[in-house]
């Protein structure tokens, strides 16, 4: 023994081969070592040097000369000489020598393989090398082979259990004439990885490292023109244990219960098994073992000592060690005892924790002062000793004590709680109050951290309140600068008094400082920065938000860590866009609450990198003859990554598989027209569209499909648009009748998603469609498609037609006429537009004839007009503002009566009435 090593001086095979552990120990206890395999490799002589006996075979025969490796302990390679040394057969596609067997295997016999084969071993371990005796090889005389079928001589076997990590070599090889190949592959039609090998003419296939992907049946085929044979066997993924879950150092009281439990990974799937101080561990009344748990009932000081979880397979075993200590001790308060001076504010809750050491825990009770507390509605004592107390006031002030006990003895802790602290914004009150003889004059003031209040200068903040036996002093809307030691004084006839109270005033943190960035990438920029003050109380954490050219405002970002504690001053920003300017700032909080954000970063610009976000909405349709039209929602541009964006647009006929391209270097285009003659009229296409920039392309949309043009695609267009209607006209599809039953115009307003859509349908060879309750100075975009039973076909390329404004919503005033004869001339006052109406263009005059119910109107750019009316009738002239919404609103209707000495206006207009005037 060397220390904790052990040495074996001339080692002899017979006395010194077995299993070592190491086993530890101390005072704590014992542990034992993983097993160590002591073996010693050799390679014995060839039973016999005798001449063996020869092997005759037929020209064209396959054959099998055996090697017969003697005992031996350790790796062996083999090899062959023939005739004599140094003359070693080659291997090739006809010749094969195996390391499993030492074999040689010559698939197909000829004239020149005749002579003396000698089998060769070497031991990988000692360089030991024994050779066998000569075998000769004799060609029979009673003719030559003839061709036949593969015969598989060297195959692994049926089912080979492989070790993770391990290379795992495949020997395969058959006889046959011609000369068979050998091909090798996987029944599930998975192809070999690129680190599989193959050697020796296929002869052997090779698998480094191998793992659990790698695992399952392998097919070997040899074949010549005869037929074929194939052999097959499955590679069973194997792995030594591994853990997943161990057992730690563990510390209990007496009469508590232990429950540990470790977890192991392998394959087959491990054994466990326990060792307390280096001896099995068997069920019993109070010990439960079931696989990896162990659970130990009611602990008694016998149970410490030195645990060990044992997980095993065939492939290995390991170990998990842990320490118990089973605790006895009376409680004690050395650790943790209460604070001398408690501090707190009026109305917030306060904690006093009990934790003393004692095994087993102890039994806890509080006092205030000389008095037992019970529970309330304000007062909890929770199961693990701690005392809350909610809603706290001045009463609540005083000395507190927890004691505790348990079998082993008992200890206690005091502490005085004092309420003083308050918050920015609130209000207190300071009492100061005497009791003295009524007829002494008592008068009051007060210090505010050595300086004498003035209560007029400072009436904002401080308040006299009470009596003349009260001096109280109210302090409103506190600030942080209030907080400090408050001293009342009292003077009467006979003394002079004074009593004093710390404030402590609390207030959200101050803002943080010199936000930089140090580092930044596509996608993250790291942070640092500078605390600002704390205000009196402890910042807890801080929260990150940028700003972009693309937002509205500061945003909240993530970051890594998630959740920044008070105590650190980096965080890196993560989930960022790349190649947009960032600006960024810190805001920091405490238990009163957030503080003002810290003054912006620099700015910074992401690094770019391929874009990452394909194009949505892909679609298209329409169009002119012989053109395939692609439309898509194009990219924003805080999603470009980079400068030189584009797009690729991507296109095939539907069940055809190769695809034409096409590069848009334009961002902001959402439309790609391909013009061929040779586009077959009403076609499906599948398209795709992926963005690009400087660094590369980035991924392609989902495929749409999208039709080509009708053949004679129509024109398209609108007109007569007012304020509230579009009037849109096309020409009609050149198509057999079945092929169209009508058409459908859709429309959208350009703020508002294609989904939220208007629609007319028109069944018939119509051309012309009128929107009406349109709303008035509004863009729609138009669109028109033919339908037949199968539903709407593809859309036309939208056109936009915008609405006009309303025309203006007073009807002309202040209307005057005259009559000489049959001519009645008509004046009124011209109408304004606002900025909101359509400028007026002209007038309409309408002009009923009651007799045949019939109506006559006259459009005019002037504010009068004359007509010619017959004596013998009555009419009705009614006057209307004409713009480009539309008509206006109809001023009062005017009536002139037949054979009427005088003409009567029968309604009342805006202005003051004009006295009737008799015509002339």
């Amino acid at each position: 023994m060397s220390g904790g090593n052990l040495i074996i001086s001339n080692l002899e095979r017979n006395q010194d081969t077995g299993i070592y552990q190491c086993i530890a120990y101390n005072t704590w206890g014992t542990i034992v070592s993983r097993k160590a395999s002591l073996q010693f490799a050799y390679l014995d002589t060839f039973k016999t040097q005798m001449v063996r006996s020869a092997v005759n075979v037929r020209e064209g025969q396959g054959v099998v000369l055996l090697c017969g490796p003697p005992a031996h302990s350790g790796e062996l390679t083999f090899a062959w000489i023939f005739n004599e040394y140094p003359y070693f057969v080659q291997q090739d596609s006809r010749r094969f020598i195996s390391q499993e067997t030492g074999s040689l295997y010559i698939a197909k016999v000829e004239p020149s393989d005749v002579g003396n084969y000698t089998c060769v071993v070497n031991n990988t371990v000692t360089r030991e090398k024994m050779l066998s005796s000569p075998t000769p090889l004799v060609l029979r005389s009673d003719g030559v082979m003839g061709e036949y079928e593969p015969k598989i001589e060297v195959h692994f076997p049926d089912s080979v259990p492989a070790a993770k990590d391990s290379v795992i070599k495949l020997e395969c090889f058959a006889l046959g004439n011609p000369v068979p190949e050998i091909s090798w592959r996987r029944t599930s039609g998975v192809p070999f990885p690129s680190k599989v090998k193959m050697k020796n003419s296929n002869g052997v296939l090779e698998i480094p490292n191998f793992q659990q992907e790698d695992a399952g049946t392998y097919e070997c085929v040899a074949e010549n023109r005869r037929g074929k044979n194939a052999a097959r066997g499955r590679l069973s993924f194997h792995a030594k244990p591994h853990w997943l879950q161990t057992i730690d150092d563990t510390a209990l009281s007496i009469e508590e219960n232990l429950f540990w439990e470790c977890k192991a990974s392998g394959k087959p799937k491990p054994s466990y098994s326990w060792l307390r101080n280096g001896q099995p561990l068997t069920a019993e009344d109070r010990l439960q073992i079931e696989n990896g748990a162990l659970s130990v009932a009611a602990l008694n000081l016998s149970d410490s000592g030195m645990y060990q979880c044992v997980a095993e397979n065939k492939h290995g075993i390991i170990y998990s060690s842990a320490q118990l200590m089973v605790l006895a001790s009376p409680p004690s308060f050395s650790k943790s005892p209460l604070r001398a001076l408690l501090k707190a504010r009026s109305g917030s809750t306060v904690t006093l924790e009990c934790k003393p050491r004692a095994a087993p825990p102890a039994i806890s009770l509080w006092k205030k002062g000389n008095e037992i507390l019970q529970r309330s509605e304000r007062i909890t004592l929770l199961s693990n000793g701690t005392l809350q107390i909610a809603n706290i006031s001045k009463q609540d002030a005083g000395s507190y004590t927890c004691i505790a006990k348990n079998q082993f003895g008992t200890a206690s802790t005091t502490g005085k709680l004092i309420i003083t602290e308050i918050i920015v914004g609130e209000s207190i009150v300071l009492p100061c109050q005497i009791a003295c003889d009524p007829a002494l004059d008592v008068s009051f003031s007060w210090a505010f951290n050595g300086q004498l209040i003035d209560f007029q200068q400072d009436n904002g903040h401080f308040e006299r309140v009470g009596g003349s036996i009260s001096g109280d002093l109210m302090i409103r809307n506190i600030q942080l600068n209030h907080g400090g030691k408050y001293v009342c004084l009292i003077d009467t006839d006979v003394d002079s008094l004074s009593t004093s109270a710390i404030l402590v005033v609390k207030g959200p943190p101050g803002p943080p400082d010199k936000v930089s960035v140090e580092e930044i990438t596509d996608s993250t920029a790291q942070l640092s920065w500078t605390a600002g003050r704390d205000n009196g109380s402890p910042i807890t954490g801080y929260s990150v938000q940028a700003r972009t050219p693309f937002t509205v405002g500061w945003q909240a970002v993530d970051t890594v860590p998630e959740i920044i504690n008070g105590n650190m001053l980096t965080a890196t920003v993560v989930d960022l866009n790349a190649w947009v300017e960032y600006e960024f700032r810190v805001v920091a909080r405490n238990d009163v609450g957030l503080g003002e954000p810290s003054p912006p970063s620099d700015k910074t610009r992401t690094e770019d990198t391929i874009p990452d976000t394909a194009p949505t909405d892909v679609g298209g349709g329409g169009g002119t003859k012989s053109e395939l039209v692609i439309t898509w929602e194009p990219v924003p541009e805080e999603l470009q990554n980079g400068e030189g964006f584009g797009y690729i647009i991507a296109y095939r006929q539907t069940g055809t598989v190769m695809w034409t391209r096409a590069v848009i270097s334009t961002p902001g285009v959402s439309r790609y027209t391909f013009r061929n003659d040779t586009i077959p009229a009403f076609s499906p296409f599948d398209v795709k569209v992926a963005a690009y920039n400087n660094r590369g392309e980035g991924p392609f949309s989902s495929i749409a499909s999208v039709y080509s043009a009708e053949e004679g695609t129509s024109h398209f267009g609108s007109f007569n648009v007012s304020a509230v209607q579009i009037e849109v006209v096309w020409e009609a599809l050149r198509a057999i009748p079945e092929r169209v039953l009508g058409y459908e115009v859709v429309y959208w307003e350009d703020d508002t998603k294609p989904d939220t859509i208007g629609k007319v349908r028109l069944t018939g060879n119509h051309t012309a469609a009128n929107l009406t309750s349109l709303r008035a100075d509004t863009a729609y975009y138009l669109s028109v498609a033919a339908f037949n039973t199968a539903g709407p076909g593809p859309q036309s390329a939208p056109i936009n037609s915008t609405t006009k404004k309303p025309p203006p919503d007073r009807p002309p005033l202040n209307i005057q006429w005259t009559m000489v004869g049959s001519t009645l001339s008509l004046h009124w006052d011209p109408v304004v537009a606002t900025e909101t109406e359509s400028k007026v263009t002209g007038y309409l005059v309408l002009l009923k004839r009651h007799r045949y119910n019939d109506m006559t109107t006259i459009l005019t750019t002037k504010t009068s007009v004359e007509l010619s009316i017959s004596a013998s009738d009555n009419y009705l002239i009614q006057i209307k503002a004409m713009s480009e919404g539309g008509e206006g609103a109809s001023s009062e209707p005017i009536h002139i009566h037949k054979s009427s000495e005088f003409a009567v206006l029968s309604t009342c207009i805006s202005f003051p009435l004009q006295p009737l005037m008799k015509p002339k």
